[in-house]
């Protein structure tokens, strides 16, 4: 099961063409083999991207691992969503893991892969749970103390006695569990993997629902990024209520904020 925090104050959340196959007497020997090889490679790399991570996680040397990564920290609007996910790494089995062999950052995934991961993470972890942070508490707190303490809060919302909690990039502050900042850690560590599929894929589902609400400004396309799309919707139409107005963007010196 997945548990949702968020701010009271925060926004209700609504929570190239493939290449032409030649004829078979247009391809010679060495180049079917070469295809079929390839061809072969290709899986097998995908494959082994969760493995890699969750051995990773188990060399560690401890049962209980955490992980914790955020999403929408560099978008123009929306809220910060941080997410954390507890593994047991003692009781994921082979079944478990193959069934995430494809884990892997979130950003290496496009979105039909991050829906199917989701599912998955929710009933392979221990414990899963979303912080929401809206656009009122990043402006007036800043986005890197917001940031941090979302992903503390994730983090507690997740620990138990014994675990190891690991955040992407740096340590957050001190919640009472030991924890480990990891250098690129959503292509490290499997926890850290499965925190970013969650945050990615509980943010834009709000961004979605939130186009519906703030129409307009194509929030479902580009779910809060500085695109141009974006950019060019707030020179026509202003500012709406999901716009963080402390960022310092181009978009916004012409508009009288």
């Amino acid at each position: 099961m997945v548990r949702v925090v968020r701010d009271l104050s925060a926004e209700p959340v609504v929570s190239p063409a493939p290449a032409p196959v030649p004829a078979p007497d247009e391809v010679v020997p060495e180049q079917a083999a070469a295809t079929t090889s390839a061809a072969r490679r290709r899986p097998r790399v995908k494959r082994r991207t969760g493995r890699r991570l969750f051995q990773f996680d188990r060399g560690l040397g401890v049962r209980w691992i955490a992980g914790a990564d955020e999403a929408g920290r560099g978008c123009l609007a929306g809220p910060l969503v941080a997410a954390a996910v507890l593994f047991d790494v003692e009781a994921l089995g082979v079944r478990e893991v193959r069934a995430l062999t494809a884990l892997n950052d979130s950003k290496q995934h496009d979105p039909e892969a991050r829906a199917a991961l989701y599912p998955v993470v929710v009933r392979t972890a221990a414990k899963v749970i979303v912080v929401s942070r809206s656009v009122r508490r990043i402006d007036s707190r800043g986005l890197h103390k917001t940031n941090l303490a979302a992903l503390r809060d994730a983090l507690a919302g997740v620990a138990r006695p014994g675990c190891l909690c690991l955040v992407d990039g740096f340590a957050v502050p001190e919640f009472g569990h030991e924890q480990r900042p990891i250098v690129d850690g959503d292509a490290t560590s499997a926890a850290i993997a499965a925190a970013s599929i969650v945050a990615k894929v509980s943010r834009d589902r709000f961004m979605h629902r939130a186009d519906a609400v703030h129409p307009g400004w194509e929030f479902r396309s580009h779910v809060g990024y500085s695109t141009p799309e974006h950019r060019d919707a707030i020179q026509r139409l202003g500012v709406s209520p999901l716009h963080r107005l402390s960022f310092q963007s181009t978009a916004y010196q012409q508009l009288a904020l």
